[in-house]
Parts: C-alpha cells; structure tokens; sequence
C-alpha cells in the first residue's frame, strides 16, 4: 500500500462507475470521459446498460456501468478489465467484481449494503466478509450518508439529495487520478442553470467526495500525463453524433438540403435528436410514425432533390426493407444507417451484435444490390458518413452505413474537422435545356442524372413497377429486365474503382493475418499491435468497405498463410469472404455475447494459431 501524500504515475488506467439505473453513472462516466478528454489524455469508453427505462431497483439485472480508458498512450478500446470499480450497490458489485483487475482498487458505498439490498442482489451472506475478497484494496464509503451531510443546509427533499450521490463518487474519482473539478462545475452551471439550488447541491457533493478522498489514508493518488497526440482541436464524441454531423458535412459539401426521415429505435435514435437539433444548418427532420413512413418519407424527399438520410437498428432495417428495394429500382442517392445490436426480434436493445450483415446484403426481395460500409470507431463514423453520403449522391444509389450498439454509445476524442480539407461531393443533376431520358446512363458508373420535379421538360416517371432502359416507361419486357437488373448489379460493382485499397497493419510477412469488419478495429488493432511489441509476427485487415471489398482484397487474402475472421455473429463476413473469394480457408474466431472482444481473449487466440 503506498503512503498517503504519493503520487504514483502511471501510463494508462480503466475505471468502471456502476449502480443501479437511475443512480446516474451514465452522467457520472460522462464528467469523467469528458474531463480526462480536456486535460489531454487519450479515452475511449463503453457505456453497458439494461434495456428497461428503469429496471428492477437494486438487482443485477437492473445495473448500469459505464467503463472507460484513458492514458497517455494511444487508446483504441475501453479496456478489458477495470483497475478501479465504483459500485454504488451489492448488485453493482455482485455484477461486475468479475471485470476487476486482481489487487485492483473497489469504491463502494457502505451505507447501501443493508440486508434487504443483499438480498436484492442474490447474495446470501455480506460479501465483503468473503476472504477471498483479500486481493483486491477494498473502500468502504459511507457515500449516501456524506451527502446527506453535504446539503443538509439546503432544504432538499430525500429524492433530490439521493439523486446527488453519483457525484460524491465521481469527486473520489478526481482526487484519486488528480483530475481537476472545474469542467463538472461548468456542467453543473450550465446544466442546471434555472435551478441554481439543483447545481448547488451537486458542487458540494461534487467537493465532498473530493475532500473525503484526500482525508483517508487507505487510496494513494495517481497521476496520467497528457496524450502525446497530433495538434488541434478535440472534443469528445460518441459514435451516434459524429454519424450525425458526418452526414451534416456531406449535406453542406454537396450543396443540398439535408432531410432525415426516422422513427425512434434504440441505439440509433441519438442520430435523429441530433440532426433535428440542426435546423440552423437547413436540416429538415421528421419523427414518422413507423418505420416504413421514416424511410418512405426520405426516398419523397430524396425524388425532390434532397439529400436524403433515415436511420434505424435491425428490427427497424427489417420494416424498411421493401422501401430499400423502391430506392435501388428508382435509382435515387440516400443513406440507411443501421445501427447494430443484439437480436433476433427485440432481443438485447441496449449491447452489441454485428449480426445483420447479411440482412444489409441481402435482406430484399429481387435483385436489389446495395452498397455497403461499416464504421470502425466511435470517431470515425463521421468519416464514413461522409463517405456514404459522397458514395449515394455521386453513385445514385442507397448507400448503407452500419455501426453498432458499441460505437453508438462509445465516446474518444475527436480532432475536428476542417470543412476545406473534405473533398466536393459532385451532384449528377439533369442539364437544362436537353430532352431529360431518366434512365440514360454515364458511360463510366453507369448512373443516371436526377431531375428536380417540377423543372420544365423534364417530366419524368419513376416507380417500384421496373422500367424501360434509357426512356423509363414501365416495361414487362423480360429482356429489359435482364438489362436493367444488370445495370444496377454493375452500378454497385463499379464503385470499386471510387474506393481505397485495402491496407495491412503490422507484418506483412506474418504467417497469421487477423480479419475483422466494422466496430471491431480498436480490439482487433489493440491486440496485434500488443502481440507485435512482444515480438510476434502478425498482421491485421481491417475492412470498412463490405459491398464492393476493395479491388486488392484477394491479393490481400493471398499474401497469409492462415486467416481468421473476428466478428461479433456466427461467422457473417467470413461467409461473405467466402463467397467472394472461395479459394482461400478461412478460420473464425466469433462472439455473440452483447459485449465487445476483450484484448486478452484475441491475444490469447492469436498466439494459439501462430502456435500451431
């Protein structure tokens, strides 16, 4: 145990806050990400939450955790084991002892460790009297009962003094990795602002847990220096809003009116909140009343010369499917969002799955192609928003963008983007003054030009019904049909030629190459990068464009004596890869838990294959 007064410096750190649903360790997470994020560290967090709006109080089907990993390194995952837990409850503890790094540091508060909550919790005897406890530096806060204490003087009722005890923890957690108070005390003012006694109470509690901290001699204090960085200005951002404002960029780079189309569905509806918080920005946005209205209502918009986006999560993708199909035979630019989770049916609403790839490939009836990419961080679903924005307006064709349940909420530091540094986004509108053919094609990518209705003589008809190539009048022809099923099949292959190769991390002449798609980059890239500095030879491919794989991806494949494919489903991309590429085998290494990988579960794996 190190003497009270030392500082002890260390390069990174994970810290877990959980309690029960409404203890606010959602919030408390946020202040501390946020503050860490400004005072230059590198961080990556994982929000984990029931699905319920307010689940069973005091069990461990009801707890919410919020885990999160900042160093002075580069950070690419929130970290597999925590070396500081804050339970606020036995169910918290009971929930999450598991994911403690052995000799690792538990904050609890005492004062909720009554019987009636261990029996809540499933426990049959107290716990920290269990022996086997003896590993780990134990800290019993007696939170509820201080902050009471802390705003005795302020007149509140017990709901809103309870309400308040998240913030004694997160004061415990400042003092012990000297993290300053005066970003949360901005919080507090600005959230607050109208209830001043409200943020009031929350800076006292906030203090008192700062003060209590350093009066104990049981925690010693931790010093993260900043991240060694590239310059500029960051903030952070979860993956929901740098969708958002990616799509936002791809609006304004290509001159045309953003309208969002969307019905409500958990983990994407963060998107729609933040896009119709931007009709400073021209965005239109619209709350449908179900799924097949959401994305109907973008496909009008998008006949209307928009840019057109709708967003949703499997369940939702399902519902939209026949609009899908409207779209790619109307041949009209739009983005689906699909943010992924947990399934079938409403299964886990609120973990993690990388489950409907093959719904996105091929979840339509007819032939009905689709350009696909993945996002791979919380950040960089900005940059593939983009992307899918410039792919759909310069293709015209739905583009679909997935991420997952983990980037949505996950949050890292992002350097924000120069709008002059993104590339023009070219609109294939119709020229005036020519005899407008709606199915008349660019020789090279095979679109059409868009008409705005309404322009003069440039009546035209679109539909679900199939069309005469070149003239667009609904034909039955089956030799039409034949042409323009291949047309819109080449469309899509085409886009190849518009996208980057794909790269190779690490040893290109490794004897293992690790595959791996989507919301899996920081994980994936975490342990190779680890297994390289302890000097083995290994590689990573790391796909963000699905449909059509980069032109190389076959090269690639080709340079590895064995590849594993690691996804979190049975196997989707590594069938896919497959299909696509059948001579090569592929070994897999799957998932489906609602959780991320940990790094020492793919290392562990890894080193087995270079083994053999």
């Amino acid at each position: 145990m190190s003497k009270k007064g030392q500082v002890i410096e260390v390069e990174q750190v994970v810290i877990r806050f959980s309690g029960d649903s409404g203890d606010g360790m959602q919030l408390t997470g946020m202040q501390f990400s946020d503050t860490s994020a400004l005072v230059g560290n590198d961080v990556s967090t994982f929000p984990d939450y029931p699905a319920e709006i307010r689940a069973p109080q005091g069990t461990v089907g009801g707890v919410s955790g919020f885990q999160l990993h900042f160093g002075q390194k580069e950070i690419n995952t929130p970290g597999d084991y925590a070396d500081v837990l804050v339970a606020m409850n036995p169910a918290a503890f009971k929930a999450n002892l598991k994911w403690v790094k052995p000799g690792g540091t538990i904050i609890i508060d005492i004062d909720a460790f009554t019987d009636k909550n261990l029996e809540k919790a499933g426990y049959d005897s107290d716990p920290l009297k269990d022996q086997k406890l003896g590993d780990y530096n134990i800290i019993e806060a007696p939170i509820t009962t201080l902050t009471r204490e802390a705003v005795k003087e302020l007149g509140l009722d017990n709901k809103s003094i309870l309400r308040s005890k998240n913030m004694f923890a997160l004061g415990m957690a400042y003092w012990l990795f000297d993290r300053p108070l005066t970003h949360t005390e901005a919080f507090f003012k600005k959230k607050f602002g109208k209830v001043p006694q409200i943020a009031e109470a929350n800076k006292l509690v906030l203090h008192a847990g700062y003060n209590y901290a350093d009066t104990i001699e049981a925690l010693p204090s931790y010093r993260v220096n900043k991240a060694d960085i590239k310059k500029g200005t960051y903030r952070n951002i979860n993956g929901n809003v740098a969708t958002a404002w990616g799509l936002l960029a791809g609006a304004e780079k290509s001159g045309l009116p953003l309208f969002c189309g969307s019905y409500p569905i958990t983990p994407a509806t963060e998107i729609l909140q933040e896009l119709s918080a931007r009709k400073d920005l021209g965005v239109k946005s619209f709350q449908a009343e179900d799924e097949i209205a959401g994305i109907c209502t973008a496909i009008g918009a998008s006949f209307a010369g928009n840019f057109a986006v709708t967003t949703t999560s499997g369940p939702g993708l399902a519902l939209k499917s026949e609009a899908i199909g409207l779209a790619v035979i109307t041949e009209l630019p739009l983005v689906i969002v699909n943010v992924q989770r947990g399934g079938p049916s409403t299964g886990l609403p609120t973990k993690t799955e990388q489950s409907d790839l093959m719904q996105a490939m091929f979840g339509r009836n007819g032939e009905s192609p689709v350009p696909i990419i993945a996002a791979g961080t919380p950040s960089n679903c900005f940059d593939f928003a983009f992307a899918a924005s410039k792919m759909a307006i310069e293709h015209m064709t739905p583009v679909m963008l997935l991420t997952d349940g983990f980037l949505a909420n996950g949050s890292e530091p992002w350097l924000i983007q120069n709008m002059n540094d993104l590339p023009a986004i070219q609109v294939n509108k119709a020229k005036e003054g020519e005899k407008y053919l709606p199915y008349k094609r660019d020789a090279e990518k095979l679109i059409r030009s868009w008409a705005i209705p309404g322009t003069p003589g440039m009546e035209h008809r679109i539909g679900g019904l199939e069309k005469m190539d070149i003239t667009g009048t609904v034909s039955y022809v089956p030799e039409n049909h034949e042409v323009m099923t291949h047309n819109r099949d080449q469309k899509v292959k085409r886009i190849a030629n518009y996208i980057p190769e794909q790269t190779v991390y690490g040893d290109h002449d490794a004897d293992l190459l690790v595959i791996g798609w989507g919301g899996t980059q920081g994980h994936l890239i975490s342990a190779v990068r680890e297994l390289r500095e302890a000097g083995h030879k290994i590689a990573l491919a790391h796909f963000n464009y699905i449909n059509p794989l980069p032109k190389n991806t076959g090269e690639v494949l080709g340079k590895f004596k064995k590849l594993v494919v690691c996804e979190i489903n049975l196997g989707q991309f590594a069938n896919y890869l497959k299909m696509n590429h059948p001579k090569y085998d592929y070994l897999q290494y799957n998932k489906i838990q609602g959780l991320p990988f940990t790094v020492a579960e793919l290392k562990n794996h890894f080193i087995k294959l270079m083994e053999e």
